[in-house]
């Protein structure tokens, strides 16, 4: 608590809070735009951070995150086309409420329930990250290695339709986490000769490329139908349809409150995601209403269910991160690359190296969720005229600020070309179904991965036998299989009906 009181005074002074700001903002018009979102928008953003203060640079990153999430909902429900996947339940109630002239209303709405999440989860993970940590530094390599198969395992099997599919990517990104030079001989592995390889490949320019331009190439695709979505919007005349009335309020309060904690459970869970949240919070408003038929049709609870729990999951899936070092998230995976540019390594021994860094950011992100509602009331109409900004005008936009992006963090060509590439991986991998989720995150905790794993062998002597020693690595390993298992029979072939029998 001493270390969080003393980051309020490092983080509000005006430069710091004016980066915040600037997050935020830049966040929520990112959120507006279909097809991009916090991942894309942080991932472009962490080259530009690189002359920036550490606490700065973290909560500008923060504050894109943050932003986003609550500006996907502006596309959900002005164009019937979210933002980001997590505001698809949005859209289900918010999209017939802007065709029946309340856009404002539920556009306010799904900002309160946004900002109301995101605050509970932020609370949840300064209250949780910490002691999780102190049991994670009991943690060793054996365990470690078991946890982060699991983790990988878990994630495969949630992010996409197929635990097969969801493998297979993940064992890619591991794969490619190999390229460079090897941490014992130090002989380079796949560099092809290559010298910019020797070092890896940088996170930075395949998250753009994966993220960022293959989802441009998408969107564009379906350009026409979302200028005339944006073109066919009109507000209510009554004042009612402008505001959330106070009975509309006294309605949705349970709702927020149920959808945060369900996001931040969520959040907590790596492989999850903001889209199961938002749609097990909506879902589960549905099923407790008195009149469930009604929801579909314009119904404000659906707005604040799916939008608390959307939000909730960002800061919550920080949690896995801090305390044991493991990306639950796309975007956590995302942000790994910027703390430890910035001097902050995530995992558990954080808390007790520098735990002025973590109280700094801790504030920052308490302070992101109060300029959140500020930007987002203040420039509501504003932001929402950003979804009428035809989108053939936004692609090339975002295509200049990925090649700066990925040019800046090396200032070689080569960055580019690497982007290039996997721009070409990241669209071929959504057309055959492939979750580039797992593959990001499979990409990033690889190098670990393998770290532990060798050590874990040397540990165990080559014996399994030995594994009975580790009962913590054998509670995780057997907790993997117990996944595959339960995944893969829920996602077996379902057997074909037979034909009824035709009378002659």
């Amino acid at each position: 608590m001493d270390y969080l009181i003393s980051g309020f005074g490092n983080v509000l002074n005006v430069s710091t809070l004016l980066w915040v700001f600037i997050g935020v903002t830049l966040g929520y018009v990112l959120g507006a735009i279909p097809g991009l979102g916090k991942a894309t928008g942080v991932a472009v953003s962490i080259p530009l951070t690189f002359y920036l203060p550490p606490i700065s640079a973290i909560a500008m990153l923060i504050g894109i995150a943050k932003g986003s999430a609550a500006g996907s909902a502006v596309s959900a429900i002005l164009l019937n086309t979210p933002g980001e996947p997590s505001s698809a339940p949005t859209a289900l109630d918010g999209y017939p409420l802007a065709r029946q002239g309340k856009a404002q209303k539920a556009l306010k709405m799904g900002l309160f329930a946004s900002v109301c999440g995101d605050f509970i989860s932020t609370l949840i993970l300064i209250s949780l990250a910490a002691p999780l940590a102190s049991y994670a530094l009991l943690i060793g390599p054996v365990e470690l290695c078991a946890i982060l198969l699991f983790s990988l395992t878990f994630i495969g099997g949630l992010s996409g339709t197929s635990l097969v599919k969801g493998v297979i990517a993940g064992a890619f990104g591991v794969f490619l986490a190999t390229v460079g030079i090897e941490i014992e001989t130090f002989v380079p592995r796949l560099t092809f000769g290559l010298l910019e390889l020797d070092e890896g490949i940088s996170l930075i320019p395949m998250a753009i490329g994966m993220l960022a331009l293959a989802e441009m190439i998408v969107q564009a695709s379906n350009m026409r139908a979302l200028d005339q979505e944006a073109a066919a919007l009109r507000d209510g005349g009554h004042p009612d349809d402008q505001r959330v009335t106070r009975d509309e309020w006294l309605r949705c309060l349970p709702v927020i409150g149920r959808g945060s904690l369900i996001g931040s459970v969520v959040g907590i869970l790596p492989g999850l995601g903001a889209s199961v949240g938002s749609f097990m919070s909506y879902s589960a408003t549905v099923r407790l209403s008195k009149n469930p038929g009604s929801y579909g049709t314009g119904r404000i609870e659906g707005v604040a269910a799916a939008e608390s729990a959307d939000n909730a999951v960002v800061p919550a899936s920080l949690i896995p991160l801090f305390a044991l070092g493991i990306p639950g998230s796309v975007i956590a995976a995302i942000l790994i690359s910027a703390l430890i540019m910035h001097g902050l390594t995530p995992g558990p021994l954080m808390f007790k190296q520098q735990p002025q860094l973590v109280g700094d950011l801790y504030a920052s992100l308490l302070c992101a969720s109060v300029i959140l509602l500020v930007v987002g009331y203040t420039g509501q109409k504003l932001f929402a005229q950003v979804v009428r900004v035809p989108l053939r005008r936004v692609v090339p936009v975002v295509i200049f600020l990925c090649c700066v992006g990925a040019y800046m963090e090396t200032s070689s060509l080569f960055s580019i070309y690497l982007m290039l590439f996997f721009t070409v991986l990241g669209y071929v991998m959504r057309k055959l179904d492939y979750s580039f989720i797992t593959f990001l995150i499979g990409f990033v905790i690889g190098p670990n991965l393998e770290l532990t794993f060798r050590q874990s062998i040397q540990l165990l002597d080559g014996k399994v036998s030995r594994l009975t020693e580790h009962p913590i690595a054998v509670v995780f390993a057997l907790m993997t299989l117990a996944t595959v298992a339960v995944i893969g029979w829920a996602q077996r072939p379902k057997p074909a009906a037979e034909p009824l029998p035709t009378s002659r």
